[in-house]
């Protein structure tokens, strides 16, 4: 099998890589760096807890709560626990874990110094040459553009990239010191004596991010006027400047542009060469990462021969769909929170409204911050596919609830901890923990579920919980490897559940061909 080819060693990049190993499907990643990762510790980035989970992320800081202040008045506290706290790091760190994961994998492969500077594809796969004396070119299956918002890959590809530039502008500071709330993140909206708009954010070991909103465009500035604006807030804050040391500053500049074509014949964007936004507290780096569990299955199946090349199409429907709903998000909630008062006061509750648009970017909510749901995608059955499904607490389309889960091994984790490999069948079955494995596999639904899970047409892994939202004894829930809910039904359903494998590896897609097909085709060929 010939690697998937991956441009740009950043978060994103490295992150495709793994997905692709954990499916068992090789790839190499071209660096145009060195392979030696800045550590700016003003860098940073917000991941949600499905997306941590899914990368596997050790370390970091979760907040214990969100609050929200006005001049010096408390408007909003709201306490986290571990399932729904966001997860703060900094951007080095991620890749340092990432690419010490990847080094260590045989299927994978990091090339230095490898600046992408040409690219051909045909109909069995794509070659691309890196720069150097001679030139090396590198053959692959496909090629996906990680390579951020100046892509080499997207301009290669000649795809516009239309948007609007610095809807927002932050001065940023990191810094170690002893701030009144211990693990809390701060959203503090008129600060008093000038400050404006800060946004304090905790790291690992005593570290904070600080944020000051300036003017979409204007002057430079200076590590003095950022000093200043430190010791004036610490002062607002602290009411003296407690002791602090200061790690590392810069000038974050949100942008908002959508890539017009995610995917051309077998070459992708991905992160922030195929969309870019961070303002109002939205990610960028967790949305990356999304993109990255969304296409790497789905790769994945196409090289194993299990689907055929359509199922990649729904990349593109499914996150460039997602990018889109977000930046109208952004469109929406710029004006009211960032403009005069006039549009403010038409929200409900007056004050509390650009306040609601901002703790939704910050803490993974509403329109500007939740998980993608693709319940219009090509790969969401609708009733008349599967006509016996069943409501739970999760639609088709949406992000699982990560409830606890036993494998068939008697091995015991949490739902988001099994994402990134294969589909998982997922039997609401009570009682089951206080039994031993070996006993509820001979019970019950279970021998006819697991005889129909390993007959699918694609692998599957067989769990059960105890509970989960919404759903009666017995339901039955078919997960995609990214986490998202393809649909549910009552009892072991053998037909319901083929039908589902098919949705999955895109049966449904229009001119889609699976191997089945082919198969079929080649058998009735005179």
């Amino acid at each position: 099998m010939d690697p998937v080819i991956v441009v740009g060693a950043g978060p994103v990049g490295l992150a495709l890589s793994l997905a692709l190993v954990r499916h068992g499907v090789p790839s190499v990643v071209l660096d145009a760096g060195d392979g030696e990762v800045e550590p700016r510790t003003a860098r940073t980035c917000v991941l949600r807890p499905d997306t941590a989970a899914y990368v596997s992320v050790l370390g970091g800081a979760r907040w214990a709560a969100w609050r929200a202040e006005r001049r010096r008045q408390v408007v909003r506290r709201v306490e986290l626990e571990a399932a729904d706290s966001p997860v703060h790091l900094q951007q080095y760190a991620l890749e340092r874990l990432l690419r010490a994961t990847l080094e260590r994998e045989p299927l994978a492969r990091i090339v230095t110094g490898a600046r992408l500077e040409e690219l051909e594809q045909d109909a069995h796969g794509v070659s691309a040459r890196t720069r150097g004396s001679d030139g090396t070119w590198w053959r692959g299956s496909h090629l996906v553009g990680c390579d951020g918002a100046r892509s080499t890959v997207r301009k290669l590809l000649r795809v516009r990239f239309p948007g609007r530039t610095s809807v927002e502008r932050h001065a940023v500071a990191a810094l170690r010191v002893e701030l009144p709330w211990d693990g809390e993140a701060l959203l503090h909206r008129d600060v008093p004596d000038g400050g404006g708009e800060v946004v304090a954010r905790p790291l690992p070991n005593g570290v904070w991010r600080l944020d000051w909103l300036l003017p979409p465009r204007g002057d430079l500035v200076t590590p003095e006027e950022v000093v200043a604006r430190i010791r004036q807030t610490l002062t607002a804050w602290c009411d003296r400047v407690p002791p602090y040391e200061l790690l590392d500053t810069g000038v974050h500049v949100a942008h908002q542009r959508l890539a017009r074509h995610w995917r051309s014949g077998r070459v992708f964007l991905a992160g922030d060469a195929a969309r870019l936004l961070g303002a109002l507290g939205t990610q960028p780096v967790d949305e990356g990462l999304r993109d990255a569990a969304n296409l790497a299955w789905k790769l994945a199946l196409c090289l194993h021969g299990r689907a055929s090349e359509d199922l990649l199409d729904s990349y593109e429907t499914e996150r460039r769909g997602a990018a889109k709903a977000r930046l109208r998000a952004l469109d929406q909630a710029l004006p009211l929170v960032r403009g005069g008062g006039g549009l403010r006061t038409l929200l409900p509750g007056g004050v509390r409204g650009w306040l609601d648009l901002l703790t939704d970017g910050h803490l993974g909510r509403g329109p500007l911050g939740a998980p993608p749901h693709y319940g219009h995608s090509p790969l969401t059955p609708g009733r008349d596919t599967l006509p016996e499904a069943v409501r739970v607490g999760t639609e088709p389309g949406a992000l699982v609830d990560d409830v606890p889960v036993t494998a068939l091994d008697g091995s015991r984790g949490r739902l988001w901890q099994r994402l990134g490999r294969d589909p998982l069948v997922l039997l609401v079955a009570p009682g089951t923990h206080v039994w031993d494995s070996r006993h509820w596999l001979s019970a019950g639904l279970m021998p006819k579920l697991a005889a129909v899970v390993g007959r699918l047409p694609v692998p599957a892994d067989l769990l059960v919980t105890e509970s989960y939202p919404g759903a009666a004894a017995h339901t039955v829930l078919v997960v995609r490897p990214d986490g998202h809910l393809v649909t549910a039904f009552p009892g072991a359903r053998p037909d319901d559940l083929i039908a589902c494998a098919e949705v999955i590896r895109g049966a449904g897609i229009e001119g889609a061909e699976t191997p089945t097909d082919r198969a079929d085709r080649s058998a009735h060929r005179p």
